[in-house]
């Protein structure tokens, strides 16, 4: 890592931040260039809002749009990628007897929504259970497709899920879902910036994903894509003046709000790419290399298997720990205490489940090994006995 990235992000020098997966962060020039967008909309609101924003979100969305290899008539903004989730769940028509398929890799809040989705139609959550540590895909692509029926009209898959960090096989089991009847809606929040995209040709009816966490957009930046023969039963979670209009018009206007975050991430996506010579490609290349190192590290100090096949992996990656000993921090706290109790320490990790099974590793360019040694090291006073 070329030792001046830290600076250009204004993350606190006191902590050592290795947590992009949780939020993302922000580069400082972009944060610069939407303080430059918010003082224009405090200077003229009505010029800004209404006279200009529609040109600019369409000029964004014509430059993000070839990032997503996507057309840009079938791409909208949302706030984050559970909203885009909630605005296909909530514009659907479900009948009682209805299945929606998840996993036991869903994203919380998202298999809380299709809970709540369910209680309000009649409709049921099918529930396909995915191992984890796994061998390969097919652990993935076999439970999901044996829990398909006539009754299964949608399935809610996770790109990259989020506690067990798997890059999911999506274009194959787009396919397979499709060839089945099913119309598949993808939770893309953490895979922007962190795998190549194709999305109009992996062909999902939904795909949303996040721009504030790998393409480091500011907070509120996301997108929904929806293939454009679904796009008429499509509403946003609030029904403005866009209504009726169409996809585009409705998702872009619904009341007054903030747009800086979506305007600055075709910025995030330029600046970004400037910063190593091979742009994207070797960004994703540079954050899995560093992701994979880590696990082996953490994998070695701690002699454990790898969970997954390197090809599942990306710029996250989630490692096994062994059972803490008695009495040590770890089998006292849950897991946000003992994250409480590393970040006092002066390091920012994220862990998963109680005893500690998990620990989430998140690279981005402003990492380096040598601060995953430290964590490295906390893990291991955190597991030891008194």
């Amino acid at each position: 890592m070329p030792h001046h990235f830290p600076s250009l992000w204004r993350l606190d020098p006191a902590v050592t931040f290795l947590n992009h997966g949780s939020f993302g962060a922000c580069p400082a020039v972009v944060l610069d260039r939407q303080a430059e967008l918010r003082a224009e909309m405090e200077r003229e609101p009505v010029d800004f809002l209404s006279t200009h924003l529609p040109a600019r979100l369409n000029a964004a969305r014509e430059e993000f749009a070839p990032f997503l290899g996507a057309d840009p008539k079938d791409l909208v903004f949302v706030p984050n990628a559970t909203s885009g989730v909630n605005a296909v769940l909530r514009s659907l028509k479900f009948a009682p007897g209805d299945e929606i398929l998840v996993t036991t890799h869903t994203y919380a809040a998202c298999r809380k929504t299709v809970d709540f989705i369910a209680s309000r139609t009649g409709a049921r959550a099918v529930v396909a259970t995915l191992p984890f540590p796994l061998a390969s895909e097919a652990d993935i692509i076999e439970p999901i497709l044996a829990k398909v029926t006539p009754r299964t009209c949608l399935a809610l898959l996770d790109h990259v899920t989020s506690p067990t960090a798997l890059v999911l096989p999506v274009a194959r089991l787009v396919d397979e879902l499709r060839a089945r009847g099913v119309d598949t809606l993808v939770d893309g929040a953490h895979a922007p910036g962190m795998v190549p995209l194709a999305l109009d040709s992996l062909g999902a009816a939904y795909y949303t994903g996040n721009a504030h966490k790998w393409l480091c957009a500011p907070k509120g930046a996301a997108f929904l894509h929806v293939r454009r023969d679904r796009q008429a039963e499509l509403h946003p979670l609030t029904i403005s003046h866009g209504y009726p209009a169409g996809f585009r018009a409705e998702f872009d206007w619904t009341g007054t709000s903030d747009p800086t975050p979506w305007l600055c991430i075709p910025e995030s996506v330029r600046y970004l790419g400037t910063l190593l010579p091979g742009g994207w490609p070797e960004i994703m290349a540079t954050n899995r290399t560093l992701a994979l190192s880590v696990r082996a590290l953490l994998l070695e100090r701690f002699r454990m298997k790898a969970p997954c096949p390197e090809s599942m992996v990306g710029s996250i990656a989630s490692v096994p720990l062994p059972m803490p000993a008695p009495g040590s921090p770890a089998a006292r706290l849950d897991s946000d205490a003992l994250c409480a109790w590393i970040r006092e320490r002066g390091v920012r990790t994220w862990t998963y489940g109680h005893p500690l099974p998990l620990v989430r590793i998140s690279a981005q360019l402003y990492n380096t090994l040598d601060q995953f040694r430290q964590l490295a090291n906390l893990l291991e006073e955190a597991l030891r006995a008194p």
